[in-house]
């Protein structure tokens, strides 16, 4: 519900706090004191169309937050979430209006769109007034309303959970349908591409497979010719070069011819390394030997690798697709083939499928069908027990439930749901919208609401003026179902009717005051003696008398 409305610099409201209860809650006043623009305030923070002239002259902006407490398990919570907006308790819509027209919107402070700030707000609240009628009025929600009101929710359930199965199984079968089609047209390709791709045999993670041993036969010829060119020059082959080996045995023997008979002179160390230089020489070449005869390798192998990796990666090019992708997409192509035989069999078997899916979901509908009559036929009769005491008992009210084309079966079922109204004898019924009379309509939608009160998920009702044009024992009438409806969502009321006004828990008066040189709108509280006075105004005019407070008594006690 409701709890409370926080006002600022709109029209002739400086600055208004209003907390509001459970109940009725009726608010009066003399017309011209402000009334209008509480509503139009709510309107703003509901997400209505802002427009510029609703910012207090010499203000630059206005402000709307206003508060509410759902039931836990309340949709607007769930909507919420669905936006990642945090939400536990309360609820605070804002709207804040600058003066150029242009809004800002605000859901529990998370800036919001003031498309999603009218969904949150058409779940909280739902206004019923002379020219503004929304929720009943509106004929997208009759059936739910209707169902709300007699259908069994197993019955809604099953109804949704069939609908859904059945258009499973349709896609199934345009899928499928489609996908044969498909195939068919691309048949030649089909079996070449297959062909194609099952002579090279993609194997997965071949391409990186490949790719490294490329890398490791391209390093071992490296390696080989770096050893057979070292070997080389070693070993040259030109008999006209000599050999590192051949010129240190020289300088040996050059250098033998200054060794004395004990092996000791100056060259002698020189000698040693020589020596030693020649043995070492050896041992280098022999190693090199063994290392270039080790690396030799088939010429072939390389070459060989880099056709199958080329070949991988033309394919994969070639049909648009990376080379770890073609074992997959072989499948894919062969799966295609095989629809291609297995094709209408496949179909076949959908189509049953699917028909059957829609012969249950069928099933289901007429059940809820025959349900709704059953309910429809209910809820006309309690319909028509409210209407006489609100001065419509020559109306008529019809629930109309006309089968929907196939096209716009859903999860609801098959029905279209409309309540219409006949507001005279011989009238064909109508929409409820199209009744000639505002007060008509307002007082309808009251009986509606007394009737499915409980159907809705909405917590506040707000009625603008419902009981406009009637007295007496209409407007008792209308109090006292106003009352009723109280009794199980909050209700907000603006009245000019002391009847209805003596029935709300909370009474709220609304004036005009001017102050600072301008006119300034305010709301007090009343209770006891100030709200007995109240309504003996409304009750006698400008003149209170001592008569229209005995009355306001009468009124008060009644309630």
């Amino acid at each position: 519900m409701l709890t409370a409305i926080s006002i600022r610099d709109v029209v002739l409201i400086e600055r208004l706090d209003l907390g509001f209860g459970p109940g009725l809650t009726v608010l009066t006043g003399e017309t011209g004191a402000g009334k209008s623009i509480l509503l139009d305030s709510l309107g703003l923070a509901l997400g209505a169309r802002a427009e510029s002239g609703l910012v207090r002259a010499g203000a630059e902006q206005a402000s709307v937050a206003a508060v509410f407490a759902p039931p836990p398990e309340h949709p607007a919570f769930a909507l919420l979430a669905e936006q990642g907006i945090e939400a536990e308790d309360e609820i605070v819509l804002r709207r804040v209006l600058a003066r150029d027209g242009r809004s800002r919107a605000f859901a529990n402070d998370s800036p919001v769109g003031a498309a999603l700030l009218r969904r949150v707000g058409s779940l909280l609240v739902e206004v019923q007034g002379q020219h503004d009628q929304m929720g009943l009025a509106d004929p997208s929600g009759h059936a739910a309303l209707l169902d709300a009101f007699g259908v069994s929710q197993p019955l809604r359930d099953t109804v949704a959970a069939r609908h859904r199965a059945w258009r499973e199984a349709a896609q199934a079968l345009a899928d499928a349908q489609a996908a044969i089609e498909a195939a068919q047209r691309d048949q030649d390709f089909l079996r070449h591409a297959v062909e194609e791709l099952s002579a090279l045999a993609p194997q997965p993670g071949e391409e990186d497979a490949l790719a490294a041993e490329r890398q490791a036969l391209q390093q071992g010829e490296k390696r080989a010719e770096a050893f057979a060119s070292a070997l080389s020059e070693l070993t040259p082959r030109d008999r006209r070069s000599s050999s590192p080996a051949a010129a240190l045995r020289a300088a040996g023997r050059a250098l033998q011819r200054l060794i004395g008979p004990d092996g000791d002179g100056p060259a002698a160390p020189v000698l040693t390394l020589l020596e030693q230089a020649e043995t070492a020489l050896a041992e280098a070449e022999t190693l090199l030997s063994r290392l270039a005869d080790s690396a030799q390798a088939d010429p072939r192998l390389l070459e060989r690798t880099e056709e199958r990796l080329f070949a991988l990666r033309a394919a994969a090019r070639k049909h648009g697709v990376a080379v770890a992708e073609l074992p997959d997409l072989l499948a894919s192509l062969r799966g295609r083939l095989v629809a291609l035989e297995t094709g209408e069999a496949e179909i076949a078997g959908l189509h049953r499928a699917a028909a059957a899916a829609r012969a249950d979901y069928a099933a289901a509908c007429a059940e809820l069908s025959q349900s709704r009559r059953d309910s429809a036929a209910r809820l006309d009769r309690a319909i028509a027990r409210e209407l006489p005491p609100l001065k419509l008992d020559r109306a008529r009210f019809v629930t109309d439930i006309a089968p929907l084309p196939e096209a716009d079966w859903g999860p609801q079922g098959a029905d279209a749901v409309r309540f219409l109204i006949a507001t005279n004898p011989g009238q064909e019924p109508g929409p409820l919208g199209r009744v000639a009379s505002g007060g008509e309509l307002s007082r309808l939608l009251l009986a509606l609401k007394v009737v499915l009160a409980g159907s809705s998920p909405v917590p506040t009702m707000v009625f603008d003026e419902v009981d406009s044009g009637i007295g007496g024992a209409t407007a008792a009438a209308v109090g006292e179902r106003l009352a009723r409806v109280a009794e199980q969502v909050q209700v907000l009321l603006v009245t000019h009717s002391p009847q209805v006004a003596a029935r709300g828990v909370a009474h709220l008066l609304v004036a005009k005051s001017a102050g600072k040189g301008r006119a300034e709108t305010r709301v007090d509280p009343l209770d006891g003696g100030a709200r007995r006075e109240e309504i003996a105004r409304m009750l006698a005019g400008e003149t209170v008398t001592e008569a229209a407070r005995a009355a306001a008594d009468s009124l008060l006690g009644a309630a």
